[in-house]
């Protein structure tokens, strides 16, 4: 397993992201179902590349296979403009795949995920200097899910961060078909109590119900996601609203109106 090289100039972060970028594949259009658009998924992936996009230092963590679609997904954060330092890519393992469908009931995913190269982060793996070095890191439970080491790896970055005076950003982004809700309460609740702000979900304030004090300020509670743009789905511009928060707080200037190409998965 090797890191990938960072663009130049783009050593550092201040805002850095931790979790797995896939590729898209879009069914295009009703009459046609074979045909399918290619894309890029990711909630924390959409989150740097947004936050790259209104002017902060951005990057990510994760893993790629060493494979086409691990060198677009490398190509895609170098042409937005976020820093590789702390992507590696696994020889032994493939980047993530998923393809929408769409039907009388609504779209449908279907996942090519287990086993990712993303999905065999661990704590060990973890650049700890580069997320010593950042202001913020963002990660989302989503990261969490996909395997036991990659959320152990996201609760270690967390407390690295904590440990370095970093902040912490953490969306819940609950998806019940990647785990079961008592694991799901379980690693929420915990790593609310490691996070400095926090973006949830209806459905997470219905389910999870943190009752601890030193939790709920976290929480934005008014927080209500904006509406999305033609073309882009309500869970992409959650995503690039929640870098907007955040990425102010660090530069100055710049707009929150440029919407993300990439979706959430």
């Amino acid at each position: 397993m090797s890191a990938a090289a960072a663009p130049q100039g783009a050593n550092g972060a201040d805002i850095v992201a931790l979790g797995e970028a896939m590729i898209e594949f879009n069914q295009a259009r009703a009459d046609d179902p074979r045909t399918y658009l290619q894309g890029f998924g990711g909630d924390t992936s959409n989150m740097a590349i947004a936050a790259a996009r209104v002017g902060a230092r951005a990057g990510y963590v994760t893993h790629v296979g060493d494979d086409a679609f691990g060198r677009m997904l490398l190509a895609l954060w170098k042409e937005e403009g976020v820093s590789t330092a702390g992507v590696a890519t696994d020889a032994a393992a493939p980047t993530g795949v998923y393809f929408v469908t769409h039907g009388p009931q609504g779209h449908e995913f279907s996942y090519l995920r287990a086993g990712s190269a993303a999905s065999r982060m661990t704590p060990a793996t973890l650049p700890r200097a580069l997320i010593r070095g950042a202001k913020i890191l963002h990660v989302s439970g989503i990261s969490q899910a996909i395997s036991a080491t990659a959320c152990d790896a996201s609760l270690a970055a967390m407390d690295e961060a904590r440990a370095a005076g970093v902040r912490v950003s953490y969306d819940t982004n609950l998806r019940l078909k990647l785990w079961p809700l008592p694991r799901a309460r379980a690693v929420i609740l915990t790593s609310l109590a490691r996070c400095d702000f926090c973006v949830p979900s209806q459905i997470v304030k219905s389910r999870l119900e943190p009752s601890d004090p030193t939790i709920a300020p976290r929480v934005l509670a008014a927080y209500t996601p904006p509406t999305s743009r033609a073309g882009s789905s309500s869970r992409e511009a959650t995503d690039a609203s929640a870098s907007g928060k955040l990425a102010p707080q660090r530069i100055e200037g710049g707009s929150t109106a440029n919407s993300t190409r990439v979706r959430s998965s």
